[in-house]
């Protein structure tokens, strides 16, 4: 978008440091088991599509995504997820709507678990996101796996996000 009206720059860059801000915030809540912080980056119900790390694209009431993402990491000693290179297109037609692109980094250790400590998913998130009343939310995330590293059982009866 561009244009000299210098209000809608600034709201441009407004939203766009929500946005951001947004997906960060579901990937802090994940690492600090903040359950109720992770629901409110989502929209209820939320588009979930996990299908390369065989999770089958639904969509889910948030407060059972939540539920899945909280019992599947509760197995893990600790959790770090970083979302980096955040590119943000917003919608020609909606200025309600917009997608952030991102990486994703996401590291599982689990103390003293046999065959090894230590799990690492590559990849990267399409973030749809949609302005609310409450502020931007997540209304559909695909995740794309790129590549993975060490032990996937190490929290045994866990499974990474």
């Amino acid at each position: 978008m561009h244009t000299d009206d210098l209000e809608a720059r600034i709201r441009r860059i407004e939203d766009r440091h929500a946005i951001i801000d947004t997906v960060v915030a579901y990937a802090v809540a994940i690492d600090e088991a903040d359950w109720a912080g992770f629901a409110s980056t989502m929209t209820d119900p939320v588009h979930i599509d996990f299908s390369e790390a065989g999770l089958p694209a639904a969509d889910l009431p948030r407060d059972q995504f939540v539920g899945f993402a909280s019992g599947a990491l509760a197995g893990w000693t600790a959790r770090q997820h970083l979302s980096p290179n955040h590119r943000v297109v917003f919608d020609g037609m909606d200025p309600d709507k917009a997608t952030c692109y991102s990486y994703m980094y996401a590291q599982h250790y689990k103390k003293g678990a046999p065959g090894g400590e230590f799990y690492l998913m590559r990849g990267s998130y399409d973030n749809e996101l949609v302005r609310t009343a409450d502020g931007w939310k997540i209304a559909a995330l695909t995740q794309h796996v790129s590549w993975l590293e060490g032990n996937p059982d190490a929290a045994a009866g866990s499974v990474p996000e």
